[in-house]
């Protein structure tokens, strides 16, 4: 069992949350506004999205079309799975369908994950944009998700609609509700007829109208639909090979009422639909005395636990203790029981004309009140919140191997869900999201803290099933709000010791692991790193980085194949239509940031500036949709490979983590420290900062990464600090900042902060200079497999072949080693060149055109500035070229540097035997005469 909390550590955590803020949880209005504390590991502070204002550019454009999906899209959708778990009316509303319904893959699993998602990203919507519409849905699925766990604490209640009579009784699908008839309400009868008026609203097979057996060998039953859709009676003792039937004809209809009547007497049993005898057997040998007393008597449930629940309106309920005529059953076609010749029934009679509560009268004199049920009887605790049952977690804790047709990551959606309340809190004021967190929380800990640590191990080492996404880090940033003992324990419960001390000691073990399982799991570990101050966490999540990036990444900032790692430095190897799950850049971007916050190693903005301009920014499609916000699941990266926007099912994982990107672009353009003396520009892209406690705002005005740079101005009072510019480990050559036309003094280092300190004053303005060059970068396991980059941008050649198309670049490199001369621009498309007949465009732009983000690099001639010199360009066996080592030596201050570099390197070759003397004389006098751009 997982340890008791000590009155050391309840001192410790109360210690570290003195400085929470004080909440309020009121149920509506306005909670006091929150920010989440920074933790002291942090060197760096982050800034709240509304004090970043995103401008026109490349990233607004994108974002334009998330918000428009936003701010359309009806959020009743979204609840329909959980006010269907809790048994209220959804209002007619339709599941999104795909992973949000029950419809989905692996049964509906998954569901609430992409309601998660979007509350996440309606928050962030409201908090960048401050559009009342944002915050308006937020809180009307905060008010909502509240209701829903008020009924998930209570019994269940009917839910009251007009019925075929007067009214009746509905069971929303996915509600997993029935009516418990009390035992004996057969009576032993040995002559029996059973009436009901339905509507069912889902075609599923084996929805019981009723069941009364004791297990799956002693039962009778009427089910509205069996194997071939039509209605069906049974009754057996010996199971279903036992079973003695009676099968309708034709298929009930959907939203409509039907009466289903079966009558028995001596060997003869006849089933009625709608008035009419549609089945009859005078071969029966069973009736209900022979039976006994049963345990299970149910509306709507069936004794086979794998059996649906019927979905659906009751109105009436009658049993009689004799067969009525067909004449009687005609006659309850137009009026109610009560109101029939035959009369209500003598052994059980329900109206369903209930309109609150969650029983149901028995009008038959027997006084058997019946009762509304959920199959899973009730939550474990008053915090639980989801929408379905808590059996998921429930199995998970007795799993060896995942199935997620049985069990799909629990935990994994229990962050999604606590991710968007706790945004919903930060963005958006509304306290009952924060309740709603704790609430959770305080769930998950009554479970996860009675399990012993053996099994917890073992549950967040399956496969799938165990997965639990980003929920450390939503737990840690719950406690760093409400201070409570209780959270942090809960966020160290999900430790994963064998990953994380392999991590911690720099052991590799990824091969084989899914990704997107493991990569939140290390920000989590970093904010425990912060609440705990224990190093194996920070030590683990820093190593963890280094495993991934660059060894087990794609140029384009991505990572996973079919959604695993494979072995290390393996890229070529793994290309396939299935790399680069979305979800993944999504993490290691969130990943990269906070490692950033805690120690600031340029590589990390490196990184981050790949990925967002890349694959982030590319996986979402450049056009509008009202119904899907057209983001990747994966993104393959073979030749020829067309992007799909609307993948598997839709309301994916990866659609979900896009929502979200594309609402907080701005995140990380701009840090300061923590004492406030500097500024880190980290991103050139057009925004605003407030930066409130110094009085000033920072404004970059730039179209890049069309433009090479930006033009940064002061604006409001002075303020004196330190304006640390990022140099990109890519800009190698002339990167410059000029302060109001003067230039400043210093050797800017690629990869690097260019700093300017100075007490700046408004209208002082900061030009920063940062030349593209083209280059390329090699797969690591195949080098002349590349990949193509001008500055921070991964330019794809789009062409339909579905073979690897052979590139050359030497051709007319410039001096400075620029590759870019050997493409031509496209007039009038900014980042858009030509090359042997293909188009390279930005990776960025989401297009339904066939990409190659590798090319197989060939350079078969020796060419300087377009002049063939006729010699075959030679290799050494390690598969480096002559013009590799030629042009290794860039940038070259003047051809006459160049001509130099050329002889030596020729009379290296000539002597190692790997070029003749007149191929070598034809090589320099071909470089000497050539034409160069500078």
């Amino acid at each position: 069992m997982a340890p008791h909390l000590s009155r050391r550590f309840l001192l410790q955590s109360a210690a570290l949350a003195a400085a929470a803020p004080v909440l309020a949880h009121a149920g509506s209005g306005r909670a006091a506004a929150a920010t989440l504390p920074a933790p002291a590991a942090w060197t760096l502070r982050p800034f709240e999205l509304k004090d970043v204002k995103l401008g026109q550019g490349v990233f607004a454009a994108k974002r334009q079309l998330m918000l428009d999906h936003g701010r359309g899209y009806d959020v009743n959708r979204l609840l329909q799975v959980f006010r269907a778990n809790a048994g209220l009316s959804t209002g007619g509303a339709v599941a999104p369908g795909g992973w949000e319904g029950l419809d989905g893959e692996a049964n509906g699993n998954l569901r609430g994950h992409y309601t998660g998602h979007f509350l996440t990203m309606l928050a962030q919507a409201y908090g960048s944009t401050g559009e009342q519409t944002y915050a308006d849905k937020v809180r009307a699925m905060t008010g909502a998700l509240t209701e829903v766990r008020a009924a998930l604490r209570s019994a269940p209640a009917v839910l009251g609609v007009s019925g075929r009579f007067g009214r009746g009784a509905e069971n929303v699908r996915g509600s997993h509700q029935y009516v418990d008839l009390p035992a004996g309400v057969l009576g032993g009868a040995s002559a029996i007829t059973l009436s009901a008026w339905v509507k069912p609203t889902h075609d599923a097979d084996w929805t019981r109208v009723f069941d009364f057996g004791n297990d799956t060998t002693r039962y009778m039953y009427l089910a509205a639909r069996n194997a071939t859709g039509v209605p069906r009676f049974a009754i057996t003792t010996s199971g279903p090979g036992g079973e003695q039937g009676l099968n309708g004809t034709a298929a009930l209809p959907l939203n409509q009422w039907s009466h289903l009547a079966v009558t028995l007497t001596g060997s003869t049993g006849t089933l009625y639909v709608n008035g009419a005898a549609v089945a009859r057997s005078t071969a029966l040998t069973l009736t209900p005395a022979a039976l006994g007393t049963l345990a299970n008597n149910w509306l709507g449930r069936s004794n086979f636990a794998g059996d649906p629940v019927f979905a659906g309106v009751y109105d009436e309920f009658n049993a009689w203790s004799r067969a009525l005529s067909s004449a009687e059953i005609t006659a309850l076609q137009s009026v109610s029981a009560a109101n029939s010749s035959s009369g209500r029934g003598n052994l059980a009679s329900y109206a369903f004309d209930e309109t609150t509560g969650g029983s149901f009268a028995d009008g038959s004199g027997r006084g058997l009140t019946a009762t509304l049920r959920r199959t899973w009887g009730a939550p474990s605790h008053p915090g639980f919140l989801a929408a379905y049952p808590e059996t998921q977690f429930i199995a998970l804790e007795s799993m060896t191997s995942g199935d997620y047709t049985r069990v799909w990551a629990p935990y994994y959606t229990a962050h999604k869900i606590l991710r968007g309340l706790l945004d919903a809190y930060l963005h958006v004021d509304d306290a009952r999201a924060l309740d709603l967190a704790s609430g959770l929380c305080d769930w998950m800990y009554s479970r996860l803290s009675k399990l012993p640590d053996a099994t917890l191990q073992r549950m967040w080492g399956i496969f799938s099933s165990g997965e639990f996404g980003g929920i450390v880090e939503a737990i840690c940033d719950l406690h760093a709000l409400t201070g409570k003992a209780e959270h942090l324990a809960l966020a160290r419960l999900f430790d994963l010791d064998k990953l994380i001390d392999a991590c911690a000691a720099n052991t590799d073990t990824l091969d084989g692991l899914h990704a997107n399982q493991h990569i939140p799991i290390f920000t989590g570990l970093l904010r425990l790193y912060d609440a705990t101050g224990e190093q194996r966490y920070l030590t683990a999540a820093r190593n963890f980085w280094g495993m991934v990036v660059p060894v087990r990444m794609y140029g384009i900032g991505g990572t996973s194949s079919a959604e695993f790692w494979r072995a290390r430095g393996v890229v070529a190897g793994t290309i396939s239509d299935t790399t680069a799950e979305t979800c993944c850049a999504y993490n290691l971007l969130k990943l990269s940031r906070m490692l950033f916050l805690h120690e600031q190693d340029p590589k990390y903005v490196d990184y981050y500036e790949r990925a967002l301009y890349n694959q982030v920014l590319g996986s979402k499609q450049d056009r509008a949709d009202a119904e899907k916000p057209l983001v990747t699941y994966f993104i393959g990266l073979t030749p020829g490979h067309v992007r799909d926007y609307t993948p598997k099912q839709g309301t994916t994982c990866c659609e979900g983590t896009g929502m979200e990107s594309a609402t907080k672009y701005q995140d990380s353009v701009y840090f300061k420290t923590a004492n406030g003396s500097a500024l880190y520009v980290n991103l050139y892209s057009p925004t605003t900062l407030n930066w409130a406690e110094k009085g000033v705002t920072v404004t970059q005005a730039t179209d890049y990464p069309r433009e090479q740079g930006t033009t940064i101005t002061v604006g409001g009072g002075s303020a004196a600090f330190e304006l640390r510019l990022r140099v990109p480990s890519w800009a190698t050559a002339g990167f410059r900042v000029t302060v109001n036309g003067a230039a400043v003094s210093g050797t800017p280092a690629a990869g690097s902060y260019f700093s300017v300190s100075r007490t700046w004053r408004a209208g002082d303005v900061v030009r920063v200079s940062v030349p593209f060059r083209l280059r390329v970068e090699k797969a690591l396991d195949d080098p002349s497999l590349q990949t193509l980059f001008y500055g921070p941008v991964n330019l794809v050649a789009r062409n339909s072949a579905t073979s690897y198309l052979p590139f050359g670049l030497y051709r007319n490199a410039a001096l400075s080693g620029d590759l870019l001369p050997t493409l031509t621009p496209v007039s009038a498309k900014p980042l858009h060149y030509t090359l042997d007949g293909s188009e390279f465009a930005p990776f960025s732009e989401g297009t339904e055109d066939p990409t190659h983000a590798y090319f197989r690099r060939t350079e078969p001639r020796v060419t300087f500035g377009n002049t063939d010199s006729g010699v075959t360009n030679p290799s050494r066996p390690n598969g480096t070229t002559l013009l590799d080592e030629i042009w290794a030596g860039a940038p070259f201050v003047s051809r006459t540097a160049l001509v130099s570099q050329v002889r030596s390197v020729v009379n290296t070759w000539v002597s190692a035997g790997l070029l003749s003397s007149a191929d070598g004389s034809r090589v320099v006098d071909t470089a000497q005469n050539a034409s160069y751009v500078p």
